[in-house]
């Protein structure tokens, strides 16, 4: 009997050891939070919406120079690029001098004398075989010169004219030399697709959870302490709210919607710790001078995105 207790004390240790193991594990694991704020929707399509923003780390200063850099100094625009143009055709080409096909033969000339004496001909009489160019001399087409007719002589020495250049191609068929490509025009960058291209390579600093089927990546969390203890915090994400699901996010009321690929929204609170938000979904993006930092365009002309917002950690 005493054996048995002995053995269950001791089954009970271990299983207790275990279960503070697999706490210490788990909590060593998870992540751990420098900030976590709660709000509901509100003036927007599925109003009403509970959201929870959960944050890793803040931004630094290096970050928010960094994405009012690319706010404020977009890319300016690149050269034309001007494509490499096709090199022209060899003039004359083509199989058997088809180029000059249709250009007339020399006329035909009346035979050499006899030779006596076992002269040599004239060097006019003894052209090549198929001069005037390819298979057969003179191109297909052309007058052919009567059987053993020499070439026509220069008058007085002077140099005959030469016969038409075929245009490239086989035989002229390429119709000349091809025309230079026009330059493509490459758009500027503007302060819009800088910051969206900033934001896409920002490393995430927390989530925004919503009712859609995903969160959405917070790239930028900037915090402003107030003296009355109270903050004001400017986030951005890398894709526009609503992105997940048309049933969320679409402005109501007179409010007209903007057309940005990201969300700049800001958190303001007081020293109780609870405030609302506003958003660029109809707000411009703006440098504010304060801040130093990207922010929502006249903020307080923008409806309230997010009530009842509480900072819970």
């Amino acid at each position: 009997m005493r054996t048995n207790t002995i053995r269950l004390r001791l089954t009970v240790v271990f299983v207790s050891m275990g279960i503070v193991a697999a706490s210490l594990l788990l909590t060593a694991q998870a992540p751990v939070l420098v900030a976590s704020y709660t709000a509901t929707t509100s003036n927007v399509s599925g109003a009403g919406d509970a959201i929870r923003v959960q944050l890793l780390k803040w931004s630094t200063d290096a970050d928010r120079d960094q994405l009012l850099n690319a706010w404020l100094h977009p890319a300016p625009a690149a050269p034309p690029v001007v494509a490499q143009a096709a090199p022209p055709a060899a003039a004359g080409g083509g199989r058997g001098g088809r180029g000059a096909a249709g250009a007339a033969a020399p006329p035909p000339q009346d035979p050499p004398a006899p030779v006596a004496n076992g002269d040599a001909p004239p060097a006019a009489a003894a052209a090549p075989r198929g001069a005037g160019g390819g298979r057969g001399g003179g191109g297909r087409g052309g007058n052919p010169a009567a059987a053993g007719a020499a070439p026509a002589a220069a008058a007085d020495g002077a140099v005959a004219p030469p016969l038409p250049a075929a245009a490239g191609g086989r035989g002229g068929r390429g119709g000349g030399a091809a025309a230079p490509a026009a330059p493509v025009e490459v758009p500027p960058e503007t302060p819009e697709s800088s910051l969206a291209a900033a934001l896409q390579k920002t490393v995430s600093v927390g989530i925004l959870w919503t009712s859609e089927s995903a969160g959405y990546s917070i790239k930028y969390a900037y915090r402003i302490p107030s003296p009355d203890g109270g903050e004001r915090v400017i986030f951005a994400t890398d894709r526009r709210l609503g992105n997940w699901s048309d049933q969320w996010w679409k402005p109501t009321g007179p409010a007209v919607a903007t057309n940005l690929p990201f969300t700049i929204f800001e958190f303001r609170l007081n020293g109780k710790v609870d405030g609302e938000g506003r958003t660029t979904l109809t707000g411009k993006v703006v440098e504010d001078t304060t801040a130093k930092s990207i922010a929502v365009g006249n903020y307080s002309e923008q409806p309230i995105v997010f009530k009842a917002v509480k900072k819970v950690r």
